[in-house]
């Protein structure tokens, strides 16, 4: 079935479901794309060519270079919902709510899963049913080098649960993570607020803080070509800003405090610009502010402790 693939603005009310027609054991994939056709018509093809054939459900952010028309033409397969502005992080939200499936995966439009992965990830979440995320091996550029969140989530000193393909973990990279769909859009999914840039974080702690866990599978496999965007100054920005937000909504005080430090030492130049943003942000966050428990609390600093190694 089709998932409204000429609507625009706002879809949420004209969405028809996909996924009854679908072999269960596939699980779909959701892309968020913006003014990249290039890159995702690559990517599409890519996705196209993988032995699970997935059902492919586009999410543009308000292109102006053609990317809706071009996919439309090229990929007819694909279900394109078509917004009229960008909505950063927050339009997965859109991919997850149109598909009518207990998985979803998630790619950027630079990003894609090797041959197998997605069946292999199907099978991890049946057997681990506390699992609300499955953070895959991300391996970067023509020279396949782990991505160093993986790095990190491989040496995890949080240990394997029962079930698990991996160590659990507490954190995720988006081109590279099979999500259960019911358990994100109930936390609320990814905040309209962030964009793009540490909108991981946040979503993590909201599950986590929600009893569910988080797992990462060595023998999931995404591949990201990023290429070569510039971060500018406003990226670096955004991404200290949301981590400055997320840390005052989900941390202890002293560990906000310390932490807040922390990120604004990290944004460099750009701390002045991060913590005024953040400020703005500071009523909505100080309503929600709701503290991990002490537990998950204590697994975020021993977590912090070995990224710091």
């Amino acid at each position: 079935m089709s998932a409204a693939p000429h609507a625009r603005a706002s879809v949420s009310g004209a969405l028809q479901r996909v996924g009854p027609g679908v072999d269960a054991s596939t699980i779909p994939v959701v892309i968020v794309s913006r003014d990249r056709r290039e890159r995702l018509l690559s990517t599409l093809a890519r996705l196209a060519a993988l032995p699970e054939r997935p059902t492919i459900v586009v999410v543009d952010n308000g292109s102006r270079d053609g990317t809706v028309e071009a996919v439309r033409a090229r990929h007819r397969e694909v279900q394109v919902l078509a917004l009229d502005r960008d909505r950063g992080a927050s339009a997965r939200n859109i991919g997850l709510r149109a598909l009518d499936a207990p998985y979803v995966a998630l790619c950027d439009d630079d990003s894609w899963w090797a041959a197998g992965a997605l069946q292999r990830a199907a099978r991890a979440m049946d057997a681990a049913p506390r699992v609300a995320v499955l953070a895959a091996r991300v391996l970067v550029g023509h020279e396949e080098r782990l991505d160093p969140v993986c790095e990190l989530m491989a040496r995890s000193p949080l240990g394997h649960g029962p079930g698990l393909p991996g160590p659990r973990v507490l954190g995720f990279v988006a081109c590279g993570a099979v999500m259960r769909r019911e358990a994100v859009l109930a936390v609320g999914g990814f905040d309209e607020h962030y964009g793009i840039g540490g909108e991981e974080n946040r979503l993590a702690l909201d599950l986590a803080r929600a009893g569910w866990w988080l797992a990462y599978a060595p023998d999931v496999v995404a591949h990201h070509h990023p290429g070569a965007r510039a971060r500018g100054p406003w990226r670096t920005a955004r991404t200290a800003r949301n981590d400055l937000w997320t840390a005052w909504l989900h941390r202890s005080l002293p560990a906000a405090v310390r932490r807040s430090a922390g990120i604004l030492a990290g944004a460099g130049a750009t701390a002045p610009l991060a913590a005024v943003a953040a400020l703005r942000g500071a009523p909505r966050i100080a309503r929600r502010r709701r503290p991990l428990a002490p537990e998950t609390e204590r697994e975020l600093r021993l977590v912090e402790r070995q990224a710091a190694r």
